[in-house]
Order: structure tokens, then sequence, then C-alpha cells
């Protein structure tokens, strides 16, 4: 501890000696365009009423008492729901009726402010905010230069470099692609790094080994600089279940320093439905449940008032091949009802994203994303991970996706405004100049708003087939080629502090150092 505030001290003074140098670079740099996260003025899509929404309720509460759920190599877990008031056998933790809920509501935010290293770059997690986060995961890229390949550190800062590009994207993301040229014990610090140099928007967190999280800690608390930490929320880290019913230690252990660290975590069950829970909507929704009320409520038993979310993955599968499949109807019926229990429990929603299991950006890929992003926001999203360069069920990020991904996460921002009811949206002087007959084109209703009537798509070609052939005949993918290599020429990395830069190379530095290189 004493190292680490030394450290902390070292980085507060070089933050004091290159903080003008930094504040002149700012202002002199020309303004990116941003687009703050999305307040919802659209009604949400409920499809349970109070009805069904209590019978999945009790039919999760049941989940829970009688089947109960495994909490493994974390003995500490054991204990804490022991002493809550759980049958603790073994590994296996039963719960008496309600006994989840009633931690989660005593304690757990509604919503919270995640703060990003810009300020202006906060975010809000719940009530009728949505923010976009980009893909997560990952191992493998793939673009039409080179198809598909292992990822590399540099596809890594090449994904955050274009998250800080996109307007509509509000944030950073985690493991937007898994660098394996890099030592696994050893690649989360320069990830970290990655989304703290390369990016102002807020992040999120390693999640692979509860020291990696312990890491993204420190290193968050040389960037905010000492106190800042321990009092506001500047990490959000996604915890998932081992689904069906199985909370393991790895899971667990980063859950626990992030949430005594006052950070939020991401309970989410990962359903493969037919494989990870049952085939029908209403039994896998009811497991979901189970599995999110014993995440959460563990994060507020390790620290009352942790900010935590409401989580689900929610996909099918193949009967035919086990394959997972995305953009059908029943995990939209998952996560469309999921997205009211979070809120009768009280807790931030997260779902949904740009998903699809076509292995390169065609109409199928185009066409489940869709389906998956317009449920997305009208479920009363929260949180949406995998908003952009989703490809090959999870496997691969796609540079062409991103920005297809990225043109429709533009459009779902205008869609949630909802009508204009102003007395310029209601536009009757331009029906009262124009009158029956006439064209709208040359009026001065028009003229003044033009340039902001519409979204205007950066992928779309709306032009004559004779241009779109003089142009070369390019569909969607290729003209996503040439918008990823121009954002990634333009791209100007935000400006911070050079003591603060200073520090958080040493740490990692001096981290890296310690241990060897290790795959595990």
């Amino acid at each position: 501890m004493a190292s680490v505030e030394k450290e902390a001290g070292q980085g507060e003074r070089r933050r004091s000696r290159g903080g003008a140098e930094a504040r002149r670079a700012e202002r002199s740099r020309p303004k990116l365009e941003q687009l703050p996260f999305i307040v919802r003025k659209v009604p949400l899509m409920t499809v349970l009423d109070e009805e069904g929404l209590s019978l999945i309720e009790r039919n999760a509460d049941t989940i829970l008492q009688e089947v109960g759920i495994e909490f493994r190599d974390e003995p500490e877990a054991l204990q804490l729901w022991k002493d809550a008031g759980a049958d603790v056998k073994g590994t296996r933790v039963r719960f008496p009726r309600g006994l989840p809920r009633s931690i989660i509501q005593k304690t757990a935010p509604n919503e919270y402010i995640q703060h990003a290293r810009n300020p202006e770059r906060n975010v809000r997690i719940g009530g009728d905010a949505t923010v976009f986060a980009p893909v997560y995961g990952p191992p493998f890229i793939r673009s039409l230069d080179e198809g598909r390949r292992y990822a590399t550190i540099e596809d890594f800062r090449n994904f955050v470099k274009l998250a800080y590009m996109t307007p509509a994207m509000h944030h950073s993301g985690g493991t937007v692609c898994e660098p394996v040229d890099l030592p696994v014990n050893k690649r989360h610090l320069d990830m970290v790094y990655s989304h703290m140099r390369y990016s102002d928007k807020p992040f999120m967190g390693s999640v692979t080994h509860p020291e990696r999280a312990a890491d993204t800690v420190e290193l968050a608390r040389i960037l905010f600089g000492p106190g800042f930490l321990e009092k506001n929320t500047v990490i959000t880290s996604l915890i998932n279940a081992n689904s069906p019913m199985v909370w393991d230690g790895t899971m667990l252990g980063a859950l626990k320093v992030y949430s005594r660290a006052n950070q939020a975590c991401i309970t989410t069950p990962f359903i493969l439905a037919g494989a990870m829970s049952p085939v029908t909507a209403a039994g896998t929704l009811a497991q979901v449940l189970a599995e999110v009320l014993a995440g959460a409520g563990t994060s507020q038993l390790y620290k009352p008032g942790a900010p935590v979310i409401f989580g689900v993955f929610a996909s099918s599968i193949s009967m035919q091949s086990g394959a997972p499949t995305f953009g059908t109807p029943e995990p939209t019926l998952v996560s469309l009802a999921a997205g009211q229990l979070a809120r009768r429990l009280g807790l931030p929603f997260r779902t949904g994203g740009s998903l699809c299991a076509s292995k390169i950006p065609d109409a199928q890929a185009a066409y489940e994303s869709a389906q998956t992003l317009l449920p997305t926001l009208l479920a009363g999203t929260n949180f949406v991970l995998h908003g952009a360069g989703w490809l090959e069920g999870g496997l691969s990020s796609g540079y062409e996706k991103f920005v297809m991904d990225a043109d429709q996460l533009g459009m779902m921002q205008v869609l949630s405004r909802n009508f204009d009811l102003s007395e310029n949206g209601q536009a009757l002087d331009a029906i009262r100049e124009v009158g029956p007959g006439a064209h709208f084109l040359g009026c001065a209703h028009t003229q003044a708003n033009f340039e902001t009537a519409f979204y205007r798509s950066s992928i779309a070609d709306n032009n004559s087939y004779e241009q779109w052939l003089a142009e070369g005949e390019q569909d969607a993918a290729q003209r996503a080629n040439k918008i990823w290599k121009r954002m990634l020429r333009e791209y100007e990395a935000p400006a911070i502090d050079p003591g603060v830069d200073e520090a958080l190379r040493e740490f990692i530095a001096k981290k890296k150092a310690a241990v060897p290189d290790s795959n595990v």
C-alpha cells in the first residue's frame, strides 16, 4: 500500500508540472465531434404484464431456493451468504425466497455516473440514459484487406481510436479484441493503458484474474489522481456468470476487487438457450433472473452501495448444428422482458448490441444486427456492449463492420429523441407558405433546416445508378473500408498530462518486470 501511495504521489507531482502544457495542447486541437449519451424520449417496449412478470420472479425464487447457485473457488462469498441467511452446503448456495432481492434493493444504486478523464465524456448509467460501447472479446479481427487473422495490440489500439473518433460511441469499452501477440498475464496492462491514452472516454477494466482487476484499479487511481477513485466510479467491468447457475472464482474475485473499490460491475448470465438454459424464453428468463440476483446480491455483500448492472446476454442455438444464432425472435423477447425485470429490481440494465453470426459484413450481418440493435434501444437498455464491430458470433472484431454499425448507432441517437413538437418541428409556417400543389424544396423553413433535417448516413449510397457505376460500383463494406482507414489517418490522440502518462508507464513497466511472461 505504501508503494502505491508513493507512486500516486509521484503522479500528482508530475501532473502539476505537466498540466499547463496539456491544457495548451487541448486548446489548440481541432474540436472532435461527439454526441452525448442518449436520453431516451421514446416509449419502451414491454412484452410481459404484471401477471407474467410476477410469474417469472416466482420461478427465479424457486430456482434459487430449490436448485441453488454454485459459488466456486471463492470461500468468502460462501461465508457472506451464510452470514446473510442462505443455506450453504459445500459450494452450493440455496437462498430463502426474496433474500437476494432484498439485499440488492436495500443498497444498490439505480443509476450512477461513470467519470471519464475528460469530464465532457462522463456518462450516466441507468434511468432513461443509453450508452453505446464497442465490441468486446473477439480473438480475431477481419478486414477486407487481410481477411480473418488473430488480433494484435495494434488492432486493439486501432479499435480504441475508432471508438474515440465515432460520435455516437459514448464509451471506449473493454477488450475490443484480444491481443494474442502479448503474454496473457501482462496484456491487460497494455489494453487498459490503450483506453487511457488513446481515448478520453470512459472505459472497462480487466476481469480475467483478480490481480488484473486490481492492476486496473491502481492504473485508474494514477490516471484520476489520489482520492478521486475512492469517491467516484471510473470503471465499469463485465462479470459473466458461467451459466447455467455457476459463479466461478475468477469472476467472483474480479467482482470483489471492483465492488470494494466502488467500481461498477455488469453481472451477466452468458446464455446460449438450448445449451446453457432451457429452450423456452420463459425458462431462460427465469434462470437469467436467478443468476443476476445471486451475482448482484454478492456485489452488495462485498460492498453495500457498489454500482451493479443487471446484465443479460441471450442468444439461441441452431438445434441442427449447435451453433449460436442471433437476431432471432426468442432472445429478443428475453431481452425486452429482462429490461422490465431490471426496472422492477431497481438496477441499470445491459443487453443487446449489433450481434450477428455472419462471418463477413454482408446482408446477414446487417439484418441480424438491426434485429438486435433496435430492440436493444426499445428495451430501455442503459449500457449497450457490442454496439459496433461484432462478427462471427463474437469471434471476430470487424473493421468494416465497426463502421457500418456505428452508422446505425447514429440513427438510434436520432430515433431516441422522438418527435420535435416545437414550433419549428410543427412546420405550420412551411405548410402555409407552400400551399396545395407546390413543393417544399425552396421554402424558407426547408432552407433553414436542410442541413439538420434528416439523418445522413455515412455508409448508404443514395445516388443514381449511373453515379454509382462511375464511382466504382462499391458496396457498403467497400465504402466502410475507406472510412475506417481515413478515420485512423485523421486520428489525433486526446491530450494527457505528461506527468500522469509517465506515471502510468512506470507502473506498467514495474508490473511487467516483476514476473515472467506466461500464457495463462
